[in-house]
């Protein structure tokens, strides 16, 4: 079901939204309200999930390298990590009438794989959840949507 036009005039015309997700129920909520603007909009949603890569392997004498099937292990499993995520998000979307795309990276700078992901996918709103941390919390757990906020070009509607 399309938008009203004059509604997206004056909402501001996002046609499509991109959405990070990992699964836990705060990326749930942010993407029950994608969905809903979505809607309202004709909106099409991208949804989209960073997983962390190989951590360093340190020992005394300094770091080691993993060798080429740790890494290949490491991967699938990614892969199938993000992929179950995504379906699960996917199913959700296109049962609510929207059209879905998910998409995965391998990155340990995951708010800069968000704006990327956003301009690569040509994204005009990101959507995304955040814990509202303050103070002490925020400088310790550092806050997502605050980076994403400060790298991106693009809006970004906060979900708490």
């Amino acid at each position: 079901m399309a938008a009203h036009p004059s509604l997206k005039m004056e909402v501001g015309m996002y046609e499509h939204l991109l959405v990070p997700v990992d699964g836990s129920a705060l990326s749930d909520k942010a993407m029950a309200s994608a969905i809903g603007l979505a809607k309202m909009l004709g909106a099409s949603i991208t949804a989209f999930t960073a997983e962390p890569p190989l951590p360093l392997m340190v020992v005394e004498q300094g770091a080691m390298a993993y060798d080429a099937q740790a890494f290949q292990a490491h991967d699938k499993r990614c892969e199938a990590h993000a992929r179950e995520i995504l379906e699960a998000y996917g199913a959700n979307v296109r049962n609510a009438g929207v059209r879905f795309d998910g998409h995965f990276v391998i990155t340990d700078d995951v708010q800069q794989a968000i704006v990327d992901m956003a301009v690569k996918k040509e994204c005009d709103l990101i959507v995304m959840g955040t814990h509202g941390r303050h103070g002490l919390d925020a400088l310790i757990h550092g806050s997502l949507a605050k980076s994403v906020l400060a790298h991106s070009q693009l809006p970004l509607l906060v979900i708490h």
